[in-house]
């Protein structure tokens, strides 16, 4: 035979479940209704990269699938980014990265800047840091091979070395 006592806790405990798993359904539904912004900014010609340095065809369409989703001002935003609390992540991972590094503002960087940042493009690249794995396993069209990595690497160098030749080397340190 049951204890009458235990059935009674368990109604009670089944009752307050079913209470926590309404508000969780309600606070769910609730939070779709606020979104954050799409990034989908001004796009400045003078602005972006391309308007200053070379960048080769293939390592544009690198750039394009691997890099401007969360480095420029034009995402191209995946069906689940409708989804509260997805929406919000993606944002953050979007606002920090094109706060690190943005293609469609480099030009509006001091050359210094922009020194650095091919620098760290280069190196992200090479280390396996960028694109990050959280992006490219939902993208795996954006996972880099190794040519790929190196062509991104070789076009940072040349760009590098272009700077280097047009600038005093003063000029391509941050200033102190």
């Amino acid at each position: 035979m049951s204890n009458p006592l235990k059935i009674k806790k368990m109604k009670k405990i089944k009752k307050v479940l079913k209470v926590i798993l309404a508000i969780v359904i309600i606070a769910f539904i609730a939070i779709q209704f606020t979104r954050p912004a799409k990034n989908a900014g001004e796009e400045i010609a003078a602005n972006q990269i391309t308007a200053k340095y070379q960048v080769p065809q293939e390592v544009q369409q690198l750039l394009n699938v691997s890099c401007y989703d969360c480095h420029s001002n034009t995402t191209h935003y995946p069906w689940y980014s409708n989804i509260q609390p997805v929406a919000w992540m993606l944002d953050d991972h979007i606002v920090e990265g094109k706060d690190e590094l943005n293609f469609s503002t480099f030009m509006d960087y001091p050359v210094w800047r922009q020194y650095k940042k091919f620098k760290e493009i280069g190196k992200e690249v090479k280390d396996g840091d960028m694109p990050i794995s959280s992006y490219t396993l939902l993208h795996r069209d954006a996972v880099l091979s190794a040519d790929q990595k190196v062509l991104i690497q070789d076009w940072v160098a040349n760009s590098m070395k272009e700077m280097e030749a047009q600038y005093p080397a003063n000029s391509l340190a941050k200033p102190k």
